[in-house]
Parts: structure tokens; C-alpha cells; sequence
């Protein structure tokens, strides 16, 4: 196999992949145009990666929205609820994504610790899989061969697929969708074998979800498949590719089977090097090594990488190497950033350049020459030279070291939800956003204007004053009790700080994507980080002096920080985290002195980079919980503080969601179905809290009985006292005209709701 990569970007070098789906959702554009983006976006990923000089170009890479959901619609796993709108094919995949009318979406949640979001299946006893007519594995294999490029077709392997999977709404108890196995893998059996005729040499099969703690009937089944598939003759040759992490106990059992190449992180799991000679069944076998990381945008110590390959010469079969994942959780190109600091652009690699990185490794293993060993050492000096010269800041390390070891604690929640209660006055569940508001065409218009110089910085304050009068009028018409100013002057709830904060610096074009056609910009976080002067205070101040009702100052955490951004890799995530939650505090401080009374710290990813295997999750959650109170510890008990986590399975960190010690945590439930109260009641969560009502991230709006309908089942879990009313996430992404009708649902739920109690 050489040289290859695990997966690359599919939303095209400037985005038109999210232009052109959310201009067919608006109408602008047919369906026979929106699939003509996505021929011109494959056609290049192919040829360019065949260009770069990969031994092994990966296909069916691409995806209107979301790789899981297509695995679904690959075997027909499609909700009767979706069916029963009689929709064309797409029109119904975009359904599942999103809803329609009356019908809720797919459930959205992390795809295991990244950022990107997943479409979670729903499958059922009576779910009956079957291949679809024309499966577009076949069909992607076919038009790649037409324009001369031979692909190896990327599947998400059917074990984790099932792992990830959820029994639907009405699957009686005791069902788990890995009792479809049998059927699930005939369905692949028989994909393989139209691969292999088609003219496919190999196929992946992506099984990530064994880089997590799996039980021995999980483990069983991942051999029962891969013996199962592996036995046709008629069929590709297989590599099953795991990474975000070590394989552990899964990396035997693919050793003792089949299938003819094994893919390893030895990024994330580099201890898997050592135990790659000591299975036998790696002997007759190609191992994959992914040496070149595929998540973050540091260049690669090629001379490292080169030595770890060379270790494993001689114990395996084959030996190819790649990228630790796909390169789909990076951008696309340095060389569209010409804006960026040179000693920074240096140590830096995106996608296009860990592709060449990779191909100079494959060379490095196959010949000697001068030109490759130059490469080498070249790109270890970079690496080396880069780390020396990051920025560092003795007096922040000083604070941080003075302050490690103190306990950060508030006074006792009750005391403070006490006093907290006589100074805001709030009425029984209170009604509150989250944080952002649309960013309407006006507001990115200014913003623009502003970047290219035709506006300028006063002129661009006075728009953002009118767009949170605006927003903060809205908010009272409406009836809600806490308001937001709507952030109009934030591009981006990571970018808007790393832009203020010394030690990170931005992209003009860096998107990676989210989901669906949700794209973010993470900065990069490259050097020790300090606060300079206020970041927030300005706006909030003059939200709250329009209107008598609380405002809440609006700050994005340091686990989300860290996480939503390409973070430093030469010094632990816990230095930088504590470095982050300094200026945090000192930002609390400025909120209160200037009359806030209710501050929210975001925390939507504390769950996102909880560790994959058990035992290494206490040492993160100490430092995270510790972060996220040396933040917010040095507030007033007068002061509420609020949280918000969103899209992740929180059972794992109630206690951890219990450690932050927030005043009020908000959640997402309304597209889980409110799961989250069986682990809240189950915990015995003390503290306020807010289950979100409203589902954002689909343009539906609920009515007000649906909402209310959610709130009767939050209060049997919550004592009304301690429950808050609100959406699942910020507005940002939505438009007045959903917005408008949703919130006022909300309210209305929520009044009638107060009058019933």
C-alpha cells in the first residue's frame, strides 16, 4: 500500500460544499446542481491526492453532511417517521439531518473526542437492513476510475457503526443495535463483493470505536465480522483502519483474522509500536502506521517518524505508512495563509502538507537518497527550532505557579443561591438563550467592511450598539426573564478570544468542518497565553444599561478553548488550560465590577475530551474541573454563575458537570429526548440546571405544547426551584423568522407551566 492518507476534507478549499447545500436548502439551487459541487469536489480531492504521490488514493471520502448518516442510508437504516414523508432520496437524507415540519431529526453528538458531530442512527428489532440499488461506494469507486484514478473506497467499518447506533424510540428493552450484526454484515458482504467487481484492489474499513474500552461480546463481534467478511473470495483486499487512539485488546483480535492490513494511531497511541512484533499475525500482514498526525496542524518530526518506522521493518508483513485519521479535522492549505506570523507558518502543516509529509516518509522507507534525507532532517530542525522560539510569559507562569495547589472554592451553593435568589428576583423557571443571537447579513456585512478597511472601528461599534438594542428589545417583547446581548460582535465563540489573547493566532481561510455544513475557523494556540485588557466588559455593559432585567456576561471556557482550538504540543493540556483560566478570572472580575450579576462560562466540550479508555479519564477531568474553578472561583457569591454544555453523552461526567460547581448548568436534551434527566435524577445533581427545550440545530419550530410537554417531564426529575427554561445551544446559526415563533413557544410553555405548579 506505500504511502497514503486516512481520509481528507470534503468541504472544498473555500467552502463551496457549505455554499452550495445551504443554497439547496434555500431553493437556490437544484438538486442536479448541489450534486454537480459534489463531482467537481471529488474529482479534485482525487487527482490532487494522486498527484501528491500517495500509493493509495482513498475514495468515498466524500459527504453532503455526514459520513455516519451515509453509512445508514447505505443499508436502508432509515426511520419509518422519514419514510412516511414520501420525499425523494435526498430530500429525506437531508430530513434525517435536520427534520421537517413535525418530525424530528437524527439525534447529533460528538464523533468520539473531536469536534466534528455525527448523526446518530436509530435502529430497531423489526429494522430491516438492505443494501441500497446503487450503492454510492460503487458508484464514487467507478467515477474516481473514469478520470484514471484507482481509490481504495473508506466505509465505516459495520461494528462501529452498531456501536454507535441507538435503538429508536420504540425498541422494547433489552434491544442493542449490535443484534442487527448478522444482518448488517450480509449487507457488507455484499457490497465487497460489487467493490470487487467494479475492479476494487482494496478496501477501509474504519473502526475507531475500539480505541475505547469495548466488553468481550463488543470484542467477540468485531472478530465474528471481520472472520465473516474475510472469507469470500471474491473481494477486496481489506484494511481495518483504528485510530484516536490504541487499539488495545481489538489489535490481536484483527491480527488473528483475515484480513490483509491492520491501521494504527501511534499518534495518540504510540505505545502500540511496542506490541506490533509480538503478534504473530502481523507477519503476513501490512501494517499501517499512522505516524504523521491527522487532528492537529504541527508539522511532523519526520526524522522521529522515519526512526519509528524503521523499528518496525522486519517484524510485520508490509509496512505502509499515513496519516493517525483522516485529514478531515484539519484545513486544507498553509499556503492560503500567507498572513500568518513566518516563524509561526514554519511549524505548521495542513492538510496539502501532511500529504507530502506522508509520501516523504513512504519514500524514506524505500530508498536512500539525499534529497529525501535532506527532507528528514529538515523537518525535524523546524520542529526543534519552532518549539524553542514559542512565546513565553514568566509572569503568567508565575500567577499559575503561585496558584497551583490552593483550593478554588466559592462559598457553599446554597448560601449563594440564597443570596443569589434575593438579588435577581427571579420568578420560578426562569426563561434565558444561551448566549448568541443570528449573526444577520448586516452584521457579517459590517464585519467585513471592517476587515477590508471600508468601515471603520467606531463607525463598526455604533452597528453592533444598534444590533444589541435591537436584540435586547426583542428579548423583553418577548418576555424572557434573563436576557443575552446576542454576541453580533463575535465571529466565533473560540476565534472572538484567541483574537484578543496573546499567544494565539488566527486563519483567513483555516475551515474545518463541524457538521453538516457547519464550518469553524479553530485558531492556533501557539505560545504561553496572557489577558492584555478586557475582552468582553464593553458590550455587556452596554446590554445591561438597556434594560432593567439581568444580562449574562458571555465567556467561552478553557477546556473549550483549548479543545475548539490547534493547541501547543510542547507542554501538558493542563500548563495551557490553567494559563487560559487566568484571564478568564481576571475577565469575571471586570464583568462584576461593571454591574453584571450573572456570568455563563461555556463549557460545551468538557465531554468531547474526556479520554476514550477509563483509566485515563481521572487525570483529565482533575485538571479540566480544576481549570474551569481557578476561572471562576475568585467571583462574589452575589454573582451567578452559569455553564453550558452541549451534544455529548454527559452519564460518563455528571460528577464531573457536579465538580464545576456552577450555579446553573445548561444542557443539551430536547434532541436526545431529555435523556439527560435520567443521569441528573441518578446523580442527585443539587444545583440549577436547564435541560434545553428548543433543537436548535434544525429548523423546526416546536410549539408550545411540545415545549411544555418537555418541561413535565424535566420537572419530574427537577425541583422547579432549581429548573431553568432553554434552548439546547445559541442561536447563532438560525434566522429570526424560526427564532422568533420558537422563543415565544418557549415562554409560553414555560408560563403555563409556572401557573400548573
Amino acid at each position: 500500500m506505500g504511502a497514503t492518507v486516512l481520509g481528507y476534507p470534503r468541504i472544498g478549499p473555500r467552502r463551496e460544499l457549505k455554499r452550495a447545500v445551504e443554497d439547496h436548502w434555500a431553493g437556490r439551487l437544484d438538486t442536479a446542481g448541489l450534486l454537480e459541487v459534489g463531482r467537481a469536489l471529488r474529482a479534485a480531492t482525487w487527482r490532487e491526492l494522486a498527484d501528491a504521490g500517495l500509493d493509495s488514493v482513498p475514495g468515498n471520502t466524500f459527504s453532503h453532511y455526514d459520513q455516519v448518516l451515509d453509512a445508514a442510508v447505505l443499508v436502508d437504516a432509515v426511520p419509518p417517521r422519514f419514510r412516511a414523508l414520501g420525499l425523494p432520496p435526498l430530500d429525506t437524507y437531508f430530513a434525517m439531518a435536520r427534520g421537517r415540519d413535525d418530525v424530528a431529526p437524527l439525534e447529533l453528538t460528538k464523533w468520539f473526542d473531536t469536534n466534528y458531530h455525527y448523526l446518530v442512527p436509530e435502529l430497531a428489532p423489526d429494522t430491516r437492513l438492505a443494501l441500497a440499488d446503487d450503492p454510492e461506494p460503487v458508484a464514487e469507486y467507478r467515477e474516481a476510475a473514469a478520470l484514471g484514478v484507482p481509490t481504495r473506497p473508506v466505509l465505516l467499518g459495520p461494528v462501529t457503526f452498531l456501536l454507535l447506533a441507538k435503538p429508536a424510540p420504540d425498541a422494547p428493552d433489552g434491544f442493542v443495535p449490535l443484534d442487527l450484526l448478522e444482518p448488517l454484515l450480509a449487507c457488507y458482504a455484499e457490497l465487497l463483493e460489487r467493490l470487487a467487481d467494479a475492479g476494487a484492489d482494496w478496501v477501509q474499513l474504519d473502526e475507531p470505536a475500539f480505541a475505547a474500552d469495548r466488553t468481550e461480546a463488543e470484542l467477540a463481534a468485531l472478530r465474528r465480522a471481520y472472520d465473516r467478511l474475510a472469507a469470500p473470495r471474491r473481494r477486496p483486499r481489506m484494511l481495518v483502519a483504528g485510530y484516536f487512539g490504541d487499539l488495545g485488546p481489538a489489535l490481536p483480535v484483527l491480527a488473528g483474522t483475515a484480513v490483509e492490513a491492520v491501521g494504527v494511531d501511534l499518534v495518540a497511541g504510540p505505545a502500540a509500536a511496542g506490541r506490533l512484533a509480538t503478534l504473530p499475525g502481523l507477519r503476513d500482514k501490512t501494517v499501517v502506521a499512522g505516524v504523521v498526525d491527522g487532528r492537529n496542524v504541527w508539522r511532523t518530526d519526520l526524522r522521529a517518524a522515519a526512526a519509528t518506522c524503521a523499528g518496525l521493518l522486519g517484524s510485520v508483513g508490509r509496512l505502509a505508512v499515513s496519516t493517525s485519521c483522516s485529514l478531515l479535522h484539519v484545513p486544507y492549505d498553509l499556503a492560503a495563509e500567507p498572513g500568518l506570523d513566518p516563524g509561526l507558518r514554519d511549524r505548521l502543516a495542513f492538510a496539502r502538507q501532511k500529504v507530502a509529509e506522508v509520501v516523504l516518509l513512504g519514500r524514506a522507507l524505500r530508498v536512500e537518497e539525499p534529497a529525501v534525507t535532506r527532507g528528514l532532517a529538515e523537518a525535524g530542525e523546524a520542529v526543534r527550532r519552532g518549539r524553542a522560539a514559542a512565546r513565553r510569559d514568566d509572569r503568567v507562569r508565575a500567577r499559575v505557579a503561585a496558584l497551583r495547589g490552593r483550593p478554588h472554592e466559592r462559598a457553599p451553593y446554597r448560601e449563594r443561591a440564597r443570596v443569589q435568589r434575593a438579588g435577581l428576583g427571579l420568578p420560578p423557571l426562569p426563561t434565558t438563550t444561551i448566549g448568541s443571537f443570528p449573526q444577520t447579513a448586516d452584521v457579517r456585512r459590517a464585519r467585513s467592511a471592517l476587515r477590508a478597511g471600508r468601515l471603520d472601528q467606531a463607525g463598526y461599534n455604533e452597528r453592533m450598539r444598534a444590533e444589541i438594542a435591537r436584540v435586547i428589545a426583542l428579548q423583553e417583547r418577548l418576555g424572557l426573564d434573563v436576557l443575552v446581548h446576542g454576541e453580533p460582535e463575535r465571529n466565533d465563540m473560540v476565534q472572538y478570544f484567541a483574537e484578543r489573547l496573546d499567544g494565539f493566532a488566527t486563519t483567513a481561510h483555516g475551515w474545518v468542518q463541524s457538521y453538516g455544513s457547519r464550518c469553524v475557523r479553530p485558531p492556533v494556540l501557539h505560545g504561553d497565553v496572557s489577558r492584555t485588557e478586557p475582552m468582553t466588559v464593553e458590550w455587556s455593559a452596554y446590554a445591561q444599561s438597556l434594560t432593567s432585567r439581568p444580562v449574562k456576561g458571555m465567556l467561552t471556557g478553557p477546556v473549550t478553548l483549548l479543545a475548539w482550538s490547534f493547541v501547543r504540543d510542547d507542554q501538558p493540556l493542563a500548563a495551557t488550560a490553567d494559563q487560559l483560566a487566568l484571564a478568564l478570572r481576571d475577565e469575571i472580575r471586570d464583568l462584576e465590577a461593571a454591574g453584571l450579576r450573572i456570568v455563563q462560562v461555556d463549557e460545551p466540550a468538557l465531554r468531547e475530551l474526556l479520554p476514550l479508555r477509563a483509566a485515563d479519564r481521572p487525570g483529565y477531568l482533575e485538571w479540566a474541573i480544576g481549570a474551569f474553578r481557578l476561572a471562576t472561583s475568585g467571583a462574589s457569591a452575589t454573582t451567578q454563575l452559569h455553564t453550558h454544555l452541549c451534544y455529548s453523552e454527559f452519564g460518563d461526567v455528571i460528577d464531573a458537570i457536579d465538580g464545576l460547581d456552577a450555579d446553573v448548568t445548561t444542557i443539551e436534551a430536547a434532541r436526545s429526548r431529555m435523556t439527560v434527566l435520567r443521569d441528573l435524577r441518578n446523580a442527585g445533581f443539587g444545583r440549577g440546571v436547564g435541560p434545553g427545550v428548543y433543537d436548535i440545530h434544525s429548523p423546526r419550530v416546536p410549539s408550545a405544547e411540545e415545549v411544555a410537554e418537555a418541561l413535565a417531564e424535566a420537572v419530574r426529575s427537577v425541583p422547579p426551584e432549581r429548573l431553568w427554561v432553554n434552548p439546547d445551544c445559541g442561536l447563532k446559526t438560525r434566522g429570526y423568522a424560526e427564532l422568533e415563533p420558537a422563543l415565544r413557544a418557549l415562554v409560553t410553555a414555560a408560563t403555563q407551566t409556572r401557573g400548573a405548579l
